[in-house]
């Protein structure tokens, strides 16, 4: 796959509020780390500042680096903020407004205003022409390429930047959609175009378009940025490959990801579960939640026997926080996570009944919350914790960023002058209200799964996370919290333990004991095939990858699929109807808790994964100081019962492995300050991990 001299390898995690390096050399046994501001108008900046300054705190050449695994939000950003470029669709005659109708279905059905996402396409730039394919493949309407080429050249004139294709059937039988991709192209120029049956080849007409729309919309930004990071990391000697995290939790070369940027809307959050896997992995949590907050959002996921969930679709820019349905259905595999807007960013304010309420809106990396000092005048989660005494003005991001509490204390001032209450109320306000929308949705999002929280592991990453961990704890009886070495640029640690990975799907629906074995494995020939192409130069497929085989199955009659492994050999599904079968109604049972007696079941689409060998990991020895562990004490504020008490200073990396110590306490490293509350106790191991028990 990469280069077998591969020993140093960068790690780049661009979040909305910082971006995080971290630079691993296994000969030596070394692991450096950076974190700098995210450069908004420009990603690429931040990333180049970033990437030149660890290389010369490493004392490395760019040339010395073999490959870079990089996570970005750009995509989910552009979605979210409708920052894509103008796009035109073309579908089937009668079919432009499938995006706009949706499935006609209330997410609330007692919400009388609720709100749905609008369509990423206007109206005045969808298309219809002359075509239809039948359910079972048979062209019954051939295209009219005329009337394609007529639409392509208007939507062009019109200012469209790039177009999507979706046909009806295009999965079973691409030939029309291909047709119409090659009549553009005659007559559109460079425009790109994008067509269903290769972002999105699965039944659901609409999620199909809505998400090869969205592919189309962010496609002109993503080939922009990945053409211009690299060109600028290759002009900095940088001669290695570059690799783009993927929502799925794998990586792929940046040619395997310019026509498909849909791959990457969770790019940037599936680096932080990977963390949170590894790390369940290391200490043998067969049960943990992986808990990732940085400046702008907080990610939550689970890890069941050391690997995050996954799912086969999701959903972005939800109109209606936590309510499925509210956003653009999106069909990629990716790693199934509750995303909030929750940082150390997120701004307070006053709702309509008169409380404090906490983001989604964020303050980001510029102007940034009010105690950075670069023009940011509300007050944020960050600014609450310094008032709160959490963090150090003096060692943030480990002296580098002085913060200003004077502007912090000015900033919740103006907040808690409105609400009749102290600063530091009002300060624990905002830190009680965003720890609690964080506990709420871990709380929703174990019940959804089926799982108790007391039988979890907390796993803190990012920044902020470890601010927060131990008090989100206690709300959700959690027991223990772990908080891993470099806890601040973990997401970034992460990417370093990725993959490489391809998915591929194919529709052909059958009943289990119907099942045309020979055209089956044709179709997983022709998905290896593609996999190995879409991947990208710079990863080799050989004898060490692992192939796993899907169904997504259900009842006959029914819409809805479950996704259902099937034992394989040499890349194929094994010939076994009966344990399919057995398979799928232990599946179905699991997530509805009952199955139905005497019905057969039916496969609706068969799944093939691609798992290349794990190009290594944080193999290297924890970060040690000698200094002395005990950096004094200062005042914390415990809540409006407790006040101000006095918590104990640590100096993470130069405390004792294996000694215990209780709170209340501080535990200062670069990248992030720990709180522990004055009932826990807590311990670093001799992996450098900060281990925390609390009470409930």
């Amino acid at each position: 796959m990469m280069k077998k001299n591969a020993q140093i390898r960068l790690g780049v995690d661009i979040g909305g509020t910082f971006t995080d390096l971290v630079l691993v050399d296994e000969a030596r046994g070394a692991v450096h780390i950076a974190k700098v501001l995210t450069t908004p108008g420009d990603p690429a900046e931040g990333t180049l500042a970033g990437f030149r300054n660890i290389l010369e705190s490493a004392g490395i050449d760019a040339s010395d680096l073999a490959s870079i695994v990089h996570a970005t939000t750009l995509i989910t950003n552009a979605l979210i903020e409708r920052k894509g470029a103008r796009t035109g669709l073309i579908t089937t005659g009668g079919f432009s407004d499938v995006i706009e109708i949706g499935r006609e279905k209330r997410f609330d059905l007692y919400d009388l205003h609720q709100e749905m996402p609008e369509p990423l396409i206007a109206e005045e730039f969808r298309a219809e022409v002359p075509e239809r394919v039948h359910v079972d493949g048979e062209v019954v309407l051939p295209l009219d390429v005329e009337a394609v080429k007529r639409e392509a050249e208007r939507l062009v004139r019109l200012g469209a930047e790039s177009i999507a294709v979706s046909f009806l059937h295009a999965p079973v039988n691409p030939e029309n959609e291909r047709a119409a991709q090659a009549a553009i192209e005659e007559v559109a120029g460079d425009t790109p175009v994008s067509i269903s049956s290769a972002v999105a080849p699965e039944t659901g007409e609409y999620e199909r378009t809505s998400t090869t729309a969205a592919n189309a919309y962010v496609r002109p930004i993503a080939d922009e940025y990945l053409t211009r990071l690299l060109a600028n990391l290759r002009d900095s000697d940088f001669a290695g490959d570059l690799f783009i995290m993927l929502s799925n939790s794998g990586f792929a070369a940046v040619e395997g990801v310019r026509e498909h940027p849909v791959r990457i809307i969770e790019s940037g959050p599936a680096g932080g579960a990977l963390a949170a896997a590894q790390i369940a992995r290391s200490l043998g949590e067969a049960h943990a939640l992986g808990f990732d907050m940085g400046g702008t959002t907080a990610k939550i996921c689970l890890i069941e026997d050391g690997e995050p969930a996954t799912e086969n679709r999701f959903e972005v820019a939800r109109t209606s926080r936590f309510q499925r349905g509210s956003g653009l259905p999106i069909l990629s595999p990716t790693v199934d996570l509750v995303e909030i807007g929750a940082g150390g960013g997120s701004i307070a304010g006053i709702s309509d009944l008169g409380l404090i309420r906490v983001g989604p809106q964020s303050a980001g990396a510029a102007p940034g919350p009010a105690c950075y000092a670069q023009g940011g005048a509300q007050p944020t989660v960050t600014d609450a914790n310094l008032l709160l005494g959490y963090l150090n003005p003096d060692f943030f991001l480990g002296g580098a960023m002085r913060l200003d509490a004077e502007r912090a204390r000015e900033a919740v001032s103006a907040l808690a002058g409105e609400l009749g209450m102290s600063i530091e109320d009002a300060a624990w306000g905002i830190y009680e209200i965003i720890t609690e929308q964080m506990a709420s949705a871990a709380r929703v999002h174990i019940a959804e799964k089926g799982g108790d929280p007391r039988n979890y592991a907390l796993i803190a990453t990012g920044g902020a996370a470890p601010l927060h961990a131990c008090h989100m704890a206690k709300k959700l009886y959690i027991r223990r919290v772990v908080c891993p070495p470099d806890v601040g640029v973990a997401s970034a640690a992460g990417l370093l333990a990725a993959r490489p990975r391809a998915d591929a799907v194919r529709v052909l629906v059958s009943d289990v004991d119907a099942v045309d074995w020979a055209r089956v494995e044709a179709l997983y020939r022709e998905m290896a095939a593609q996999m190995k192409d879409t991947l990208g130069e710079g990863i080799e497929v050989d004898g060490r990858w692992e192939y796993l085989c899907a169904a997504d199955m259900r009842y006959r009659g029914q819409t809805d699929t479950v996704s259902v492994s099937l034992p394989e050999e040499g890349g194929m599904p094994l010939r076994d109807a009966a344990n399919m079968q057995e398979s799928f109604e232990r599946a179905y049972e699991r997530r509805y808790l009952r199955k139905i007696e005497n019905v057969a079941a039916e496969v609706a689409a068969w799944r093939l994964t691609m798992l290349g060998p794990a190009p290594g990991g944080m193999n290297v020895a924890p970060l040690l100081d000698d200094s002395d562990f005990e950096k004094g004490a200062r005042k914390i504020y415990s809540g409006p019962e407790g006040g101000f008490e006095e918590a104990r200073v640590y100096h993470r990396y130069s405390l004792p492995a294996g000694r215990e110590f209780s709170g209340p306490a501080i535990v200062e490293e670069r990248e992030s300050t720990i709180v522990v509350p004055e009932d826990a106790r807590f311990r670093k191991d001799a992996g450098g991990h900060i281990i925390i028990e609390v009470k409930g």
